[in-house]
């Protein structure tokens, strides 16, 4: 028997129980359609992370004082003041793979124009943050080193600080607000950036200059970090490598001591937040392909229920010169045919329910080609495996006594 005489007559054999065949297929494609949404979902939210560490400035070295020991008492990252402004200069002088390099002062309190108060952020910096955080100047300009050198007492604000103390839509360039106290004249406002995928508003900020913010704000000697750009991707590892060596010797640390600070890079946070989200998306593919092992457990009971119907149907196709392997071919094809139907609705169920979960929820999807791809294949080998055995009792079975089956 040819195989298009076999995908006839199992084609035929699926539409004379429609109810009974759609019903078998649910499991499959409520698989494929899950396995497609989580997949897109887990690609999405990679994606998405990507971008927002990308808008934190790409190639950002972020250098922080780290847990230690003083007189015995194993302190927080907090609590260390290890960072100093003769780190900043000796990595700004030795550095050769850093482009762009600022110190970080920062402080939380009340911002304060006119009647108006609203609570926020200042970091002190120089004029290299812009860069390094690829930021722009909107309204008028950024401070230079003048000002950093005078300890002006100026600032920049984000569009944040200037919708909530300046809600009446006068400009805020060239007007005074206070920060604990302290005045603060804006020369600028920051282009805005909106919100980040972690839930941080980048324009609810005021910057500053550093030695403005360090001495008359916070009162410290001490930096709570040091921000660096690397001069190109490829370069980050070695770039954290030459940092690492110029602050254990500014530190006087010895080979066989732990360093009072960590040096991070963009690429070890994406790869950071990539493998956590891998990790739950490989989780929420397994949950939904418990879908497909029940569509597969109810193609192998239908087939089984279909052989057992059709008994003397086979004993007859025997009985006229059918072989054991056209029988075999036969209930095979069908279950397949039954698996990659289920697989085709089941792909549509699945961009259907993305576009939803995009759409309607605001959650970020990226379908890719290979999961629908992998669908398939799912599907296939979903229909040979749980529909061989069957197919098998069907082939093997005596023509005569098929024939005398009641």
């Amino acid at each position: 028997m040819n195989l298009n005489n076999l995908f006839r007559i199992a084609w035929r054999a699926i539409l004379l129980n429609k109810t009974r065949t759609l019903l078998t297929m649910l499991g499959i494609i409520i698989g494929v359609g899950s396995v497609i949404t989580m997949l897109a979902i887990g690609e999405g939210s990679k994606k998405s992370i990507k971008e927002s560490i990308s808008k934190m400035g790409t190639n950002m070295l972020n250098i922080r004082p780290g847990a230690g020991r003083f007189g015995g008492v194993r302190m927080s990252m907090s609590e260390m003041q290890s960072l100093k402004m003769t780190d900043y200069l000796a990595l700004k002088n030795e550095a050769k793979l850093l482009k762009y390099i600022t110190p970080v002062v920062s402080g939380n309190g009340q911002s304060i124009a006119g009647a108006n108060n609203w609570p926020t952020s200042i970091y002190g910096v120089n004029p290299e943050y812009l860069s390094i955080r690829e930021w722009s100047v909107a309204e008028g300009a950024m401070f230079g080193q003048d000002e950093i050198d005078n300890l002006s007492k100026v600032a920049i604000i984000g569009k944040t600080i200037q919708k909530n103390l300046f809600p009446d839509g006068d400009s805020p360039i060239g007007q005074t607000i206070r920060f604990k106290n302290i005045p603060f004249k804006i020369i600028g406002i920051l282009t805005p950036k909106g919100e980040s995928n972690f839930g941080q508003d980048q324009d609810d900020i005021i910057i500053a200059p550093y030695t403005t913010v360090q001495k008359r704000v916070l009162a410290q000697t001490y930096l709570q970090s040091i921000v660096a750009s690397v001069i190109n991707e490829s370069e980050s590892e070695n770039a954290v490598n030459e940092v690492k060596t110029i602050l254990e010797r500014t530190h006087n640390i010895a080979a066989d001591q732990e360093n009072d600070f960590n040096v991070f890079s963009q690429q070890e946070l994406i790869s950071t937040f990539s493998s956590t989200s891998e990790m739950l998306t490989v989780l929420l593919v397994a949950i939904a392909s418990i879908s497909l092992i029940v569509g597969g457990i109810g193609i192998m009971n239908i087939m089984y229920v279909s052989v057992k119907e059709r008994t003397k149907e086979i004993g007859l196709r025997m009985a006229i010169g059918a072989k054991g392997k056209d029988i075999l071919a036969q209930f095979l094809i069908e279950s397949v045919l039954i698996s990659i139907t289920g697989g085709v609705v089941g792909v549509f169920i699945g961009l259907l329910a993305t576009y939803i979960v995009n759409t309607f929820i605001g959650w970020p999807v990226s379908i890719t080609f290979y999961s629908i791809v992998i669908s398939f294949l799912v599907c296939t080998i979903t229909g040979i495996f749980f529909g061989w055995y069957p197919a098998r009792k069907a082939a093997d079975l005596e023509p005569i006594t098929a024939l005398r089956y009641e």
